[in-house]
């Protein structure tokens, strides 16, 4: 397992180094100068060829990417054209938002996605099952941008039980944090829910229809023990695979999401860099990104090995 492990990090890296070069080849070629940009529609000559000297664009850019590298890997991702903060600050100071979104929302599709799944397997084709399907198809169709409107019209506009956005730490004020991650987590989780549904049904149903647990019925074991000890372990993988996905995906940020509840997060972050041509802030935001879909496609893998003892050997 050790070797693996290794093997695994060895991969990441070089799929990391290569996502680097297209990441920093990719923003380099959107339009718009940002130093322009950064220093507004009055600046002089010689505070332009001041700041594009500082940031490093009067480089060649071999020696630009090669320069961001280096520093990339000692964790220095350079500074804002925008705010003169460096980015590893910005980051980290986004980051908690994200973190308690992310996990927020898929705590609420896992506990929506696992029992309407389950039953709709375990009853094919009866009225549960396809009220379940109605559910999901309404989540995975309905933009979220509409469904957080909605929310905020209905709790916040017209009960005025919840407030419409914003932020407030844990630590800060947990009523307050609680009041204002609800329906952002609500919104992403109903999302990221209906995906998972679709996939626990369908390796429910898969893991019901193996021989293994035929055999189990009929030796005469419970339908609990049967459920519990040779349909739930083969079902989780699926699970596990597309929960990691999910919780990638919701990691990187929720743009539409973030802007509707005013939540500032890491995709909104990466959105006002593009919109500034902020060129640190977005290679740093996307390699960040690249990192958490990594970590996590490793974890998934770990605990493939945890579940299924067969996948080691």
């Amino acid at each position: 397992m050790t070797g693996y492990v290794l093997r695994r990090i060895g991969q990441s890296a070089v799929v990391l180094a290569g996502v680097s070069v297209i990441v920093f080849g990719l923003v380099h070629l959107v339009p718009g100068d940002p130093v322009r940009l950064a220093l507004g529609t009055r600046f002089s000559q010689e505070s332009y060829d001041a700041l594009r000297e500082r940031s490093g664009l009067d480089q060649p850019l071999v020696e630009q990417f090669f320069g961001w590298f280096g520093r990339a890997l000692t964790g220095d991702l350079g500074v804002s054209f925008r705010s003169g903060e460096t980015v590893t600050s910005q980051i980290a100071e986004r980051l908690p938002a994200t973190l308690t979104l992310a996990f927020a929302s898929i705590l609420v599709a896992l506990l929506i996605a696992v029992p309407l799944g389950t039953v709709s397997a375990l009853r094919p084709r009866s009225l549960v099952d396809r009220v379940a399907t109605v559910i999901s198809q309404f989540g995975i169709s309905v933009p979220d941008f509409w469904m957080g409107i909605v929310l905020i019209l209905v709790f916040a506009g017209t009960l005025g039980w919840l407030p419409s956005g914003g932020y407030v730490p844990l630590t800060e004020d947990p009523g307050a944090w609680f009041q204002r991650l609800l329906m952002p987590a609500l919104v992403t989780g109903v999302v990221s829910g209906s995906v998972i549904t679709r996939f626990v049904r369908s390796s429910v149903l898969e893991a019901l229809g193996a021989d293994h647990v035929r055999t189990a019925q009929a030796k005469g074991l419970g339908t609990r023990q049967v459920f519990t000890w040779h349909v739930l372990r083969n079902a989780l993988l699926p699970l596990v695979t597309v929960t990691g996905v999910q919780l990638a995906y919701l990691l990187s940020g929720v743009v539409v999401v973030e802007i509707v509840f005013s939540w500032p997060g890491l995709g909104q972050l990466a959105l006002q860099a593009v919109q500034a041509r902020d060129y640190p802030v977005l290679q740093g935001a996307i390699l960040l990104f690249a990192v958490v879909f990594l970590v996590i496609n490793l974890v998934v893998d770990l605990l493939y090995s945890a579940i299924d003892p067969r996948i080691r050997r």
